[in-house]
């Protein structure tokens, strides 16, 4: 068995594949959030927020997290929620939308991804400017990495199947050949 060497074109293919993983996930989890958010009355979310964060905050009474969301939640108003469950709505099916399309091999939708995270990235630099905060400024990094990748996968006209079969050590001419030999020396 060869051991494949680990270039940087394969690091670049890690952590492009990686980061559409996690654009996926994050994109799954807005949607779960911000489907009920559009139905929940603020003092329901405020009691569903002191629900999950109990059992933490009995844990370790001086949790991060768990102060932050329920600092959150107890702020909101009717408008902030409506506008937090529209944004993680549409935030969710966008990015959803952009992995799902880009797993499918069409690299005519790269640069429409790069177009609606480059927009994401806009607001969410005006909302930091607005409100700092460490999770505002690291989503905001984390999409302009994803964001740089995607311009680097676009410009050397390649698919996530190029970056899957990259990380998986296969060139596209091996994984290009017929598989079926005896059908291609029939059909030369």
């Amino acid at each position: 068995m060869t051991r494949t060497r680990w270039t940087h074109e394969r690091w670049f293919d890690l952590v492009f594949l990686v980061g559409f993983a996690f654009k996926a996930i994050d994109g799954f989890i807005e949607l779960v959030v911000g489907i009920p958010l559009l139905f929940l009355r603020p003092g329901q979310v405020d009691s569903v927020a002191r629900l999950i964060t109990a059992g933490e905050l009995r844990e370790d009474p001086d949790d991060l997290l768990a102060h932050l969301i329920r600092h959150g939640v107890a702020t909101l108003s009717a408008d902030a929620t409506l506008f937090a469950a529209v944004y993680l709505i549409i935030h969710g099916v966008v990015k959803l939308g952009i992995v799902a399309a880009i797993f499918r091999g069409s690299r005519r939708l790269y640069p429409w991804a790069i177009a609606a995270l480059g927009a994401f990235v806009i607001w969410q630099g005006y909302e930091f400017a607005l409100h700092p905060s460490v999770g505002l400024a690291l989503l905001t990094l984390f999409d302009l990495v994803i964001v740089a990748l995607t311009v680097r996968e676009w410009r050397h006209h390649r698919s996530l199947g190029d970056a899957v079969r990259s990380m998986l050590g296969r060139t596209k001419d091996a994984s290009s050949r017929p598989r079926n030999t005896h059908l291609s020396r029939h059909a030369a």
